[in-house]
Formats: structure tokens, C-alpha cells, sequence
């Protein structure tokens, strides 16, 4: 926005500019812009300005700011000082929070010594017996020895910590306590979201109750697939797509929770600051979705999918007559995407960023990071390796040699020296002489 000065009530401002100006600057921008359109109007703009004096994005000239009584007038405005975004989160280095991996030589949870209960050992003439004969050395002692095996509870831990790292990594945070709370994350919504998926890569559901109901999922394919709508067996008439998209976002829109849930929210929004860097933004995006429950997974990957279809779509007729396709799609579901708790109304806006970059780069934020599961995989199949290699020494050797142990099985045979060659010892062709020899 251009700031110039200005003069009101017989008194010069600096770095400011009028209500109207901020209209029409914006209103071009907006008009201009793939994610909005000419279809914009200078009302709806004056509703945007609103949004932004209420949330201090910009403040009259006096400072005032909070009521959405911004009017397309000559009053004097500017921006304020400072951002209204909170900063990220920074924390000093001495205080670095690094995800801790679990330790072979944590004791599994509940087997501490003050847990473990005894039981009382009644001593009859058999136990005397055996304790007197291995104190007396006749019986050697069994010596106890307890491994750890890795359980299933260690690959989801290992799972939640090398994904929250990976995260914490991408995001430059010395911490992810202001974004994130670490307790909330679940490992098996990670591990379900990287295997459970069909061959197109969305989630499937063990517990179908949790799925889709039927007529929704009818009505998303009947609008990805317009006009060939093999699932609707009733006639279609005039209209009939306005009144399957109202379905659609009537379902999606009394929703309890946004599809990116309440939790994530913050770490959502953390990742909007990244967008200039788009591959980066991606990989973020891709951990934060791993992070979802698995339906809210699936119900996100199959709404973007079908927004993304609608929007390409050609042959789709308009389902709004006031808006153009992509804006109403932006609009109509943003809110069920991205939303916080306290309901704040900037929330509109980075919803309608987010869902925007989520429209154009789906197929890719919607994989499985190919990278942080080959990791995580290798790092899991080390350990196995390690445990195994502990608990059964001789058949690792024999499974997995060393260097050594080849050397003994398989040593080396002598190499041939190369055959020397007769011409090579003679020296190099001279002419004929004739030698004192010759002449006896």
C-alpha cells in the first residue's frame, strides 16, 4: 500500500493514507489475484478493510483500532508499529529441547524394583535342597539375564520422536512447545497414515463408522466427475449441481472439530511464514498431515481432491452466480479446514491462505514423506538388528559375517604375477653391427 502525506484539520500527517485509497489499492490487488478474481466487488473489499482495523492490521490516525467501523471515506489511516501476528517462538540456545529417543537401557514402563511384587517363597525340603547344593557349589547357578526386546510400543515411539524432530528441523524452532503439544501427538495415527493407504494414497479406515457417509461421498464423486455421474441413478435438472455442493458443504460445514483440528492449529499456522520457500512449505505440510487422525486424513484428502477437480473443470457450470469457481471453493471450505478454538476473525484469512496453497500442491503435501519413512524404517531396522545381534551372537555371525571372520572363511588367493614377456627383456631394436667376431 502507497503511504503519502496527508493533511487534516489544518495539521500534515506522515506515512499514511485514506479510506478510500486503501479501497481502491486493494480492490485492483484482489482483482488481479488468482485467488480471488474480478469478481470481487468494492463492498466486499470494504468487509476485508473492516476485518483489518478490527484485528490492528492497520489503525486510524490517532491510533484507535478494534471496531469494524472503517468506512470508503477520506478518513486518515496508517499501519501500526508492530505486527499483530505473534512471533515464532525462540528460545535461547543454552535451552535447546531436543526430542529424546528411547534408550536401551530404559527399563520398560512398570518394571521398576519398587513395582515388581514378590512373592513369598515357602521353603520345603526340595527348595532347602537345591539352594544348599548351588551354595555348596555341587549345581552351578543359572545366571538371569534380561534383554530388551523391541516392542511395538518402542517403533511408535521411535516413529513420534524422528517425525516431531523432522518437524522441529524444517520449522528452524529451537523448540515446538509454543506450536505443538508433544502429549497430544499420537504414534499410531503416524504409522496408520503412512501404511494404511490404497493405491491412489488415501487413507483407509479400519473403522468404518468413522468413514464418510454414503450420500456424501456420492455427492463429491458426482461433482469431481461432472458431468458423468455414473453413481446418480435419479434424473438431473436445472440447478441440480448448486444443490449437490450445498449438500457437500452443509455436511462439511457442521463439522465439531475443522479437519486440521483444534491441536494443530498453531502448527498449521506456523508453517504459512514459510510459503516464499514453497519446497520447504511442502515438507512441512507433509509432516503436520501425518500428524491428523487418520478420517480427518482421508476426509481432507478426498475434499481436495474434488476441489481441485471443480476448479479444473471446464464443464462445470457456475455454482455461485456472485463469485467464480476457486473463490467459492476457498471461502465455502476454508472455515471447515482451518479454524481455531477462540474463533478469531484473522482466522479467515490465514484459512483462506492455507486452503489456497493446499489446492495447488494436494497431491504432493498429501504423501507420505518418502525421506522421513526411509529414516525412521532404517533407523527401526538397526535396532532389530542390534537386539538380535545381543541376544543370539553365533547365529548373527553366521547370518551377518565381519570382515574378519570372512577373511578366515574365505582368504584371499595369491594373485599371478603377470608372465614377463621375452621381448620385453631385450633392449630395443638397434641396427646390424658388424662385431670383431665376424672377421676371425
Amino acid at each position: 500500500m502507497p503511504l503519502r502525506k496527508h493533511r487534516c484539520r489544518f495539521k500534515s500527517y506522515e506515512h499514511c493514507f485514506t479510506a478510500a485509497e486503501a479501497v481502491d489499492w486493494l480492490h485492483e490487488l484482489l482483482r488481479c489475484s488468482q485467488n480471488f478474481g474480478p469478481e470481487v466487488t468494492r463492498k466486499q473489499t470494504v468487509q476485508l478493510l473492516k476485518k483489518f482495523l478490527k484485528n490492528h492490521v492497520i489503525e486510524d490516525i490517532k491510533g484507535k483500532w478494534g471496531q469494524e467501523d472503517f468506512e470508503d471515506n477520506r478518513h486518515l489511516y496508517r499501519f501500526p508499529p508492530s505486527s499483530p501476528l505473534k512471533p515464532y517462538p525462540k528460545k535461547p540456545p543454552y535451552q535447546k529441547d531436543v526430542i529424546k529417543f528411547p534408550e536401551w537401557n530404559d527399563p520398560p514402563p512398570g518394571t521398576s524394583q519398587e513395582n515388581i511384587l514378590v512373592r513369598p517363597v515357602v521353603m520345603n525340603s526340595e527348595m532347602w535342597y537345591k539352594r544348599h547344593s548351588i551354595a555348596i557349589g555341587e549345581v552351578p547357578a543359572c545366571r538371569l539375564v534380561h534383554r530388551r526386546q523391541l516392542t511395538e510400543a518402542n517403533v511408535e515411539e521411535i516413529w513420534k520422536s524422528m517425525t516431531l524432530s523432522y518437524l522441529q528441523k524444517i520449522l528452524g524452532l529451537d523448540s515446538l512447545e509454543e506450536v505443538l503439544d508433544i502429549k497430544l501427538v499420537n504414534s499410531k495415527f503416524i504409522i496408520h497414515n503412512v501404511y494404511s493407504v490404497s493405491k491412489q494414497g488415501v487413507v483407509i479406515l479400519d473403522d468404518k463408522s468413522k468413514e464418510l457417509p454414503h450420500w456424501v461421498l456420492s455427492a463429491m464423486k458426482c461433482l469431481a466427475n461432472w458431468p458423468n455421474c455414473s453413481d446418480l441413478k435419479q434424473p438431473m435438472y436445472l440447478g441440480f449441481e448448486k444443490d449437490v455442493f450445498k449438500t457437500i458443504a452443509d455436511y462439511y460445514g457442521h463439522l465439531k472439530e475443522p479437519l486440521l483440528t483444534f491441536h494443530l492449529f498453531d502448527a498449521f499456522v506456523s508453517v504459512l511464514g514459510l510459503l516464499q520457500k514453497e519446497k520447504v512449505a511442502v515438507e512441512a505440510f507433509q509432516i503436520c498431515c501425518l500428524l491428523l487422525p487418520p478420517e480427518n486424513r482421508r476426509k481432507l484428502q478426498l475434499l481436495m481432491r474434488m476441489m481441485a477437480r471443480i476448479c479444473l473443470n471446464k464443464e462445470m457450470p457456475p455454482l455461485c452466480d456472485g463469485f467464480g469457481t476457486r473463490t467459492l471453493m476457498v471461502q465455502t471450505f476454508s472455515r471447515c479446514i482451518l479454524c481455531s478454538k477462540d474463533e478469531v476473525d484473522l482466522d479467515e484469512l490465514l484459512a483462506a491462505r492455507l486452503v489456497t496453497f493446499l489446492m495447488d500442491n494436494y497431491q504432493e503435501i498429501l504423501k507420505v514423506p518418502l525421506a522421513l519413512q526411509t529414516s525412521i524404517e532404517e533407523r527401526v531396522a538397526h535396532l532389530r538388528r542390534v537386539q538380535f545381534q545381543k541376544s543370539y551372537p553365533e547365529v548373527y555371525q553366521e547370518r551377518f559375517p565381519t570382515p574378519e571372520s570372512e577373511a578366515l572363511l574365505f582368504p584371499e588367493k595369491p594373485k599371478p604375477k603377470p608372465q614377463l614377456l621375452m621381448w620385453a627383456l631385450k633392449k630395443p631394436f638397434q641396427p646390424f653391427q658388424r662385431t670383431r667376431s665376424f672377421r676371425m
